[in-house]
């Protein structure tokens, strides 16, 4: 159990309606390298040991308040958009009994990283509040942080309500606070809304600290830190951020990336070292890849597991269940779902392999086909070690092929086919000598 004196809770505002982005799907559940931007900065929190989390959602976002409870979180409600300071107030019976700092975070800042929260917490315990700032390049329309004569923490003021002189100043809010809990709460209450919005400003609550004697640390991070998503263009620019830092991860982690800027990576995405991507790679969630691996050009991953030395590409696609064994081949214009392709298995061309177990060293020819879906039931394929699939072989599952066996070229394969065994599944060849000529005469004649 946790220290309750240096117990850690998060409140994540995510009530907003997100209009900019023109969507359906809840602004906050809008995903940056394939996890939504609220689980990204539930991750950061967790990182940086916050042990409760209270998502603050309005009353109708019912996605929202599932992902939230999903993993893990508490759940408040904002009854009435009256802006962040009331927004915070909502989480107050959420954390009922709960002593220690709490951070008021929000979930469109995907950018975020636990070192950033864990900063804020720091702020909190020199001083009673920590209160993160940044420099944003282009100015922007960001609440500013106005110091008074001797440097020290004065307020801040919402870009709507300042003066040129006040948005003239370069320091600006990140909107990241972190406090006692029991003081937090006890400020937000005493909030007004005498402001252009009318609304209850988070911001104004260091304003109140300082003059109960809380003077806030303020805590300058980057500016990438600070960045909410409120568009699809901001979103875009996320994504972009995000990829830039896990390529340089992994590259750091001796991941081989050939034009690093064409390789889109995933957050839960686990490469071994001596990997080596080629250009224009999709890796989407849930794939894990081995050391030694390649990947080669304009291949698609998803939830696939590939082993040490497996070659993948160019032009491949593994789909969700893939799992690729040590030295496999899966070539250009091959698609795996749901398949075992055992060590050294080989399918180099024009292939389908779903639902189907592949033995060690077997050798599927081009525009094999496993039959797996009869429109009601999906069915398995195996094939047994050493096997050898003739091209345009198709497996109509559920059916095995045994160790060692082959199946001709153009074979539609309905029943078991035993170990070491020939099978050929395909209609009689017969010839008709001249006929061809004498059509093509027939035909001319008829041009006449």
């Amino acid at each position: 159990m946790p220290d309750i004196a240096k117990s850690r809770a998060a409140i994540i505002l995510a009530a907003g309606q997100g209009t900019r982005m023109k969507s359906a799907t809840p602004k906050v559940l809008h995903t940056v390298a394939g996890l939504p931007m609220l689980g990204h900065v539930i991750a950061a929190l967790k990182g940086a040991e916050v042990t409760r989390i209270v998502v603050v959602v309005s009353p109708d976002a019912g996605q929202v308040r599932d992902y939230a409870a999903a993993a893990g979180c508490a759940v408040a409600v904002q009854d009435k958009q009256l802006g962040t300071g009331h927004a915070a107030r909502a989480a107050a019976d959420a954390l009922a009994g709960f002593h220690g700092d709490v951070v008021v975070a929000f979930g469109d800042n995907p950018l975020v990283t636990p070192a950033t929260f864990a900063a804020a917490f720091a702020g909190a315990e020199e001083s009673g509040m920590g209160l993160l700032t940044f420099r944003p390049k282009g100015g922007g329309a960001y609440g500013r942080v106005v110091l008074a004569a001797d440097g020290s923490f004065e307020r801040v003021v919402e870009f709507k309500d300042a003066t040129q002189d006040q948005r003239a100043i370069t320091l600006c809010n990140a909107g990241i606070l972190a406090a006692d809990a029991r003081k937090l709460f006890g400020w937000a209450a005493r909030l007004g809304n005498d402001n252009a919005q009318k609304e209850y400003y988070l911001t104004d609550v260091p304003a109140l600290a300082k003059a109960d004697g809380t003077a806030p640390t303020l805590v300058e991070v980057a500016e990438e830190q600070a960045l909410g998503v409120n568009s699809r263009g901001e979103l875009a620019a996320a994504e972009r951020i995000m990829q830039d830092r896990l390529r340089a991860r992994f590259m750091a982690e001796g991941v081989g990336l050939v034009a690093p800027e064409t390789v889109f990576l995933s957050h839960d995405t686990v490469i071994e070292p001596d990997v080596e991507i080629e250009p224009f790679v999709v890796i989407a969630p849930g794939v894990t890849i081995g050391s030694g691996a390649r990947i080669r050009s304009h291949s698609h991953l998803e939830g696939a597991e590939i082993a040490a030395g497996a070659i993948i590409g160019p032009f491949a696609r593994l789909r969700p269940g893939a799992w690729i064994g040590e030295n496999a081949h899966i070539g250009n214009f091959v698609e795996v779902k749901n398949a075992t392709i055992a060590a050294g298995a080989k399918a180099n061309h024009l292939t389908y392999l779903g639902d189907a177990d592949v033995g060690p060293k077997a050798n599927i020819g081009a525009g094999t086909i496993t039959c797996n879906y009869d429109g009601f039931t999906k069915a398995r394929t195996e094939i047994g070690a050493g096997a050898f699939i003739g091209s345009d072989t198709a497996l109509v599952a559920p059916v095995k092929v045994g160790a060692g066996a082959i199946t001709a070229a153009g074979s539609v394969i309905t029943r078991d086919v035993p170990a070491d065994a020939l099978a050929i599944a395909r209609g009689t060849q017969s010839e008709k000598p001249g006929w061809a000529k004498a059509f093509r005469e027939r035909k001319q004649q008829e041009k006449k």
